[in-house]
């Protein structure tokens, strides 16, 4: 069953994702491994993740790497950088990935001139600062059981097992130690 929360992003989303597609802009493809963009290179465009997976990621001094966004489909890569001259971070597929990029320029003009998409863009936004604020506040948690606690708040229910792997990286566990956690409240259970 859908939170309320969640209800709220998809209508977000299926307001916003729909007027993306309309703008001009080209489709880019990437393969596994290549990069979509490089930290400090110019902003030129906004990417809307069509297929595949993409990370935003910031590597450290000592060569490991900070993940900031797993952008899938449907997912706007980076959006934030839309207000920078240069990327903060990189941007690597990681599955051979499918985007539509529109110039920077065009996108800003449009949100200027579109005051429903104005208003959509606005709305994710928040919903993206919402759920970095949550994704913080669970990092910050010292236990797997808290950390998933606190997901399971938020999204309302813990996903089918075949999404387990994704709610772990979410919650900066293994998924080993997320699956020994949800491993023990199913022995607690009745009928378990």
């Amino acid at each position: 069953k859908a939170s309320n929360r969640d209800m709220i992003n998809i209508m977000s989303s299926s307001m916003l994702l729909p007027l993306l597609e309309k703008l001009p802009g080209r489709e880019l493809r990437f393969a596994p491994g290549e990069a979509v963009f490089h930290l400090g290179s110019p902003v030129k465009s906004l990417h809307l993740v069509r297929s595949g997976t993409i990370h935003l990621a910031r590597y450290q001094d000592n060569g490991s790497a900070l993940f900031l966004q797993k952008a899938g489909q449907g997912t706007i890569l980076a959006e934030a950088s839309l207000y920078s001259a240069h990327y903060h971070c990189g941007a690597v597929a990681e599955t051979y990935s499918v985007t539509w990029a529109i110039s920077k320029e065009e996108m800003a003009w449009n949100i200027l001139g579109n005051a429903v998409l104005a208003d959509a863009w606005s709305r994710h936004l928040a919903h993206e600062v919402q759920r970095a604020r949550l994704h913080a506040e669970i990092l910050s948690l010292k236990t797997v059981a808290a950390r998933l606690n606190a997901w399971i708040e938020w999204h309302g229910a813990l996903p089918e097992k075949g999404l387990w792997s994704s709610v772990a990286y979410q919650v900066g566990v293994s998924p080993e130690a997320l699956y020994r956690e949800i491993a023990k409240r199913r022995q607690g259970m009745p009928g378990a």
